[in-house]
Parts: C-alpha cells; structure tokens; sequence
C-alpha cells in the first residue's frame, strides 16, 4: 500500500486542502491520502496555531465519511519542532509493509533545500506536488522521484479563514459544511 503523507498545521481545514488529498488519492498511484497535523513546523511561527488536538478534530470532521483520505495524529508523540525526514524514519519502522510519500505545494518543493536532510527525502521518497500559483517549484521539479500533478486549486487559507472568523464574518464554503458547524457552534479562532 502506497500512502501519500500531506503534512499541514490545518490551522484550519479547509475546502482547498480536502479538494487536493482527493485529487492526490483518486488521480495518482496513491492509495491513501494521511492528513498529517503538525504541532509544530520549525519554518512557521507557533503562537497563531489552535491547540493539537482541536486541528486534529477539525480535520477529521473535513475528511468525514471518506475511505481513501485518514488524518493523522503520528508527529503529536515525537519530538518538536517536528522534522518530515524524522517522521518518516519512525512511520517506515511502525509500518514497514507500506510504502510513503509526501504530497506538498511548489512553494515548499522551491525552498526543499531548507528543510532537515532533504537530500534524503529526494533519494528516498517520491514526492508529489500541487502547483500553486505564481509560484516557480524550483531546480527540484526536474528530480525523477518529483512528480508535478494538475490538483485544481482554490486562492484560500487557513490564516484568511482565521482572520474572518476574528471579525465574525461567515467562512460558511471555505471549510467543509461539519468543520463550519463547530466552528459557528465555538470560540475556536475568534478571540
């Protein structure tokens, strides 16, 4: 079984996230699409992040019902800041009869040269990527483990949903119609 890993603070699900796992599961050889919460990814700021296990619910509330697309909790039990190279290695001995790759925008594809032992994850892993616009994916998209697929792609993001919900604006078919109730019903993201 061949599982794609998505990595994401999902900071929150959105429509857009969901809309890329389907297509990544559905359109390429992957199996299974893993949306990976990350606690913390050593490129981003943490103080704006909602606690783990709130952006775990919100994505599992996101994928609902589908059988092709899981969300996962593996890097909440590992060291912080989280690193993929060191997920990997721990997913690869826990489940040594599967096969991974990372699924990842052209934005980080361009800035792969920054992240921990990337020459690893190149000669180990294939690494499927979604264009993102106006972004070049760099010297990395000619790499024969890189494959550069067509997801449909939508201008949205979680720090836009974020920044309405602090103004009490409706995020009503930004996120997915479950992750919208519970975050209408909360106080999740606006204070």
């Amino acid at each position: 079984m061949k599982i794609g890993l998505f990595f994401g603070s999902f900071n929150p699900i959105h429509v857009g996230h969901l809309i890329i796992a389907n297509h990544m599961a559905t359109r390429t050889d992957l199996d299974k699409v893993w949306l990976v919460v990350s606690p913390h990814n050593p490129l981003k700021p943490k103080k704006s992040l909602a606690r783990d296990h709130d952006r775990l619910h919100l994505v599992r509330l996101g994928i609902g019902d589908n059988p092709r697309i899981e969300a996962s909790n593996v890097e909440f039990g590992l060291p912080k800041p989280s690193y993929t190279i060191d997920t990997l290695a721990f997913l690869k001995e826990k489940y040594p009869d599967r096969e991974f790759a990372l699924i990842m925008g052209g934005d980080n594809l361009a800035t792969l040269d920054q992240w921990k032992n990337y020459e690893q994850l190149l000669a180990s892993y294939d690494i499927y990527v979604y264009r993102r616009p106006g972004i070049e994916p760099g010297p990395f998209a000619s790499h024969p483990r890189v494959r550069i697929c067509d997801a449909p792609l939508l201008d949205i993001s979680a720090t836009y949903i974020r920044e309405c919900l602090r103004q009490g604006q409706s995020v009503r078919y930004l996120v997915p119609d479950a992750v919208y109730e519970y975050l209408e019903s909360g106080s999740l993201y606006k204070s």
